[in-house]
């Protein structure tokens, strides 16, 4: 396949999670206006659509439309650790992955480590509990889903991820912010924390791990896409 033929798309959940693998191009307009935000780079289209099944289905969809060459797919972005051995900052390429729903498994392109999908951000208390039921490392909301779509589409699947919260840590307000189309409210929550003293010191220190696994992420996702050129 050509050079200048897209033959990899890369899906997340949220725009920061993509932003510095994308910087210095522009996003679809037309997408954007659906919340989509698709960017098309050498090799590579990479996508944000919101969080859960619903929108990175769309993500997919929208990848699919614009290249119909894609043959490997990628879920990236950030996930919460279940047990200590994946520290915040920390970038994996999960071997297995898990519907919590549904209890499908799938078997990604690498070994590694085991990741659950949940439908909502996970809790201390239900991060102990997947880990328990599970032996799952870390949790995130899409991965399945894609890994799902790829194995319908007969596509390569891989997912790679960036621990931006311990095992032990737990952010309660966090899920309030999630709009039913999974987009994050940043600007609500940012005012909701400010109003709330006593949440900053967790809320800096979530900051400070998520920026560590952004950039950690933008290193394994850029020598990802190096792969196909």
């Amino acid at each position: 396949m050509e050079r200048h033929v897209p033959n990899l798309a890369i899906l997340a959940a949220l725009p920061r999670e993509i932003a510095a693998v994308v910087r210095g191009t522009r996003p679809d307009a037309d997408l954007l206006r659906q919340g989509i935000h698709l960017h098309r780079l050498p090799g590579c289209i990479v996508v944000a659509a919101g969080m859960g099944s619903r929108r990175v289905t769309l993500a997919l969809e929208s990848a699919l439309k614009t290249s119909p060459g894609i043959t490997t797919l990628i879920s990236a972005g950030l996930a919460g650790a279940c047990t200590g051995r994946l520290t915040p900052g920390t970038v994996t390429e999960a071997g297995m992955i898990i519907d919590a729903q549904s209890g499908e498994r799938h078997t990604a392109a690498a070994e590694g480590t085991t990741l659950i999908t949940t439908h909502a951000i996970a809790s201390v208390q239900e991060k102990i509990r997947l880990a328990a039921t599970y032996k799952a490392d870390l949790v995130d909301m899409e991965a399945a889903t894609v890994a799902r779509l790829a194995a319908a589409h007969g596509l390569r699947f891989r997912a790679i991820k960036a621990v931006s919260d311990a095992h032990d840590f737990e952010l309660a307000s966090l899920s309030h912010f999630a709009t039913q189309h999974g987009h994050f409210r940043t600007g609500a929550f940012a005012f909701h924390t400010a109003l709330r003293p006593h949440t900053w010191r967790k809320t800096m220190h979530l900051g400070r791990n998520s920026n560590r696994a952004l950039a950690a992420l933008t290193v394994a996702l850029n020598a990802a896409i190096n792969e196909v050129h």
